[in-house]
């Protein structure tokens, strides 16, 4: 079969690789018919996530047709059309029980490399390193998907692929991000980055009862997304200082929450910026937390910090100091996508929202290198990919 895959920083091909086969009678093999390039993807193409070997295949995000059933799946029949959610869950241990579902203690065999630097492993993710399982990832015509029988959720005919492709990450997670800031009536909730997650999260602040909501990024073509299909405030965080901004929008007091949608390369203009890009380039600091840095100290006293942007490793110069004076609750992590599969299949069923607002680029899989280009660099007014196999 033809896959994406890894060859160093910067570098990812089309090759032939091996189709995937059944490995455990919970397992189930899809066919895939889209799949996307995801912001965390880009982590892995600018070589900052280790782990990674010559030849891994790529991608979290996928959906497809099952061909194949272990035979203990029988949540699901060949021909059904599905989404995967980019954790790997078993469904029955102590943190699956939790709704915790992204962090399983039963899918991740290479547990012992995360706990080095982690202290406990979370899931295993599909395409994401050695570090989380080394599992072949769905940027390619098959993939093999482990506890298929808690996985796949089934999708009801009269949904287009483009409709659904999303509640396998960027939808929940923006959700999940939205709702880890215990939105009240009234509340400000501001977003910092405006790519397909920030997107989502602004879409589900409002979702969740947000009054407003103000968010920042460089880019126009995604601030113009923000505001127009967002109904978001917007801010170029290039052209003015946001934290004197959001005093000046909330009457001195700052947004009641905030999230960090961008994580660990993000973009700044000032000394701390480029403080960052230093020590990252000599392995003294392996993210660039500009953006939490903001977030902790503009986000309001008694307020709500949620993280739904990848930290990988180690920061620098955290204002904790802010953080623990102003009483601010954080919450973050990877996405428990189980949880929100059906209540947001409803929404979309419902007419809530409608996904493909986000989709800017549809490519074939041959021309995933120049997906990676073109959306890394923010080229043709590229915002979202999504690749057909």
């Amino acid at each position: 079969m033809k896959a994406v895959c890894w060859h160093g920083a910067n570098d990812v091909r089309v090759d032939t690789v091996p189709d995937p086969k059944i490995l455990n009678p919970r397992d189930a093999i899809v066919k895939i018919t889209s799949t996307a390039i995801c912001g965390s993807d880009l982590h892995i193409y600018d070589g900052y996530i280790p782990t990674m070997q010559k030849g891994d295949i790529l991608g979290h995000e996928f959906m497809g047709e099952v061909v194949e059933l272990g035979s203990a799946v029988k949540n699901v029949n060949v021909g059904d059309r599905v989404v995967v959610p980019f954790t790997i869950s078993c469904g029955s241990c102590f943190f699956c029980n939790r709704d915790l579902w992204s962090l399983c203690d039963n899918s991740n065999p290479n547990a012992w490399l995360v706990e080095k630097q982690m202290g406990h492993s979370p899931a295993g993710l599909f395409g994401y390193s050695h570090l989380f399982g080394g599992y072949a990832g769905g940027q390619a015509e098959y993939a093999r998907v482990p506890f298929a029988d808690v996985g796949l959720l089934k999708i009801p005919d009269g949904l287009t692929d483009e409709q659904v492709l999303f509640l396998t990450d960027i939808f929940p997670t923006g959700y999940m991000a939205a709702e880890n800031c215990n939105i009240k009536p009234g509340d400000i909730v501001a977003v910092w980055g405006c790519g397909p997650v920030g997107q989502f999260a602004i879409k589900s602040a409002y979702m969740l009862g947000a009054e407003r909501v103000i968010a920042f990024d460089r880019i126009p073509e995604r601030l113009q997304m923000a505001k127009e299909y967002g109904k978001a405030e917007v801010l170029n965080y290039e052209e003015v200082n946001i934290g004197e901004a959001l005093k000046e929008m909330t009457g001195g007091r700052g947004p009641d929450a905030c999230i960090d949608a961008v994580g660990m390369e993000a973009h700044g203009t000032d000394f701390m910026a480029f403080y960052d890009q230093v020590k990252q380039a000599v392995r003294l600091e392996t993210d660039r937390p500009t953006a939490l840095r903001q977030v902790i100290v503009s986000a309001a006293k008694g307020g709500h910090v949620s993280i739904a942007g990848v930290y990988g490793g180690f920061l620098d110069k955290i204002p904790m100091g802010a953080a623990m004076n102003k009483g601010l609750t954080f919450k973050m992590g990877q996405t428990n996508v189980h949880r929100y599969l059906r209540p947001l299949l409803e929404r979309i069923q419902n007419g809530e929202i409608d996904p493909t607002f986000i989709i800017t680029h549809t490519l074939p899989l041959e021309q995933a290198p120049h997906g990676y280009e073109i959306f890394k660099h923010k080229k043709d007014n590229c915002i979202k990919v999504v690749l057909k196999p």
